[in-house]
């Protein structure tokens, strides 16, 4: 799979992903990734129910929903709308309390469902996100050396090509001119 994965958790991470890795405007939602025996505990789903494409769209659960705060008193207009915090995964809750489910299974996904249950059971949350690997404008990566020019180039943090992790911290960096003329291509809508 080429996808950028991210914590559904985080307040801040749909903001981030969308202005620091994909370039394009701060709002637009991601899809979460799920496993399967546990969508129905998140999302208005069946037991077991089968969306291993993302082509349903789902409720979050009423119990994973959240009252607006006091933080988001003060917002007013279209910030009121997008910035509000909805559920407990805020990084993949549409402003109607929805979510384009993707379920995850052992079966068809094999190493994929193995990292988001060990996420699970490190966060007690079995949901993460799933967006494809690409900025705005871009087909999605095609080789080894595009994604790590992505990955380069962006703010991503960590690369896992098969069995290699390769974090940013460790590579050598990219000239400046490099990520400038390769980020000027992406100025958002």
């Amino acid at each position: 799979n080429r996808s950028i994965l991210g914590d559904a958790r985080s307040e801040k991470m749909q903001s981030l992903l969308n202005r620091k890795i994909k370039f394009r405007e701060s709002f637009r939602p991601f899809a979460p990734s799920v496993l399967r025996e546990h969508v129905h505990e998140w999302f208005a789903m069946r037991p077991g129910e089968d969306s291993p494409y993302m082509l349903l769209v789902a409720g979050v659960q009423p119990d994973k929903r959240l009252e607006a705060d006091e933080r988001q008193g003060d917002l007013g207009g279209i910030d009121r709308l997008l910035k509000t915090v909805r559920s407990t995964i805020p990084a993949v809750t549409h402003v109607d309390y929805s979510a384009r489910v993707q379920t995850v299974d052992p079966r068809r996904h094999g190493r994929y469902y193995r990292l988001i249950k060990r996420f699970a059971e490190k966060t007690g949350c079995p949901v993460i996100i799933n967006t494809s690997f690409n900025v705005r404008g871009e087909p999605i990566v095609c080789s080894p050396e595009h994604a790590y020019q992505c990955f380069m180039a962006t703010n991503m943090d960590v690369l896992a090509l098969e069995d290699f992790v390769l974090f940013k911290v460790e590579q050598p960096r990219a000239e400046p001119h490099e990520v400038d003329d390769y980020l000027a291509r992406f100025n958002p809508d």
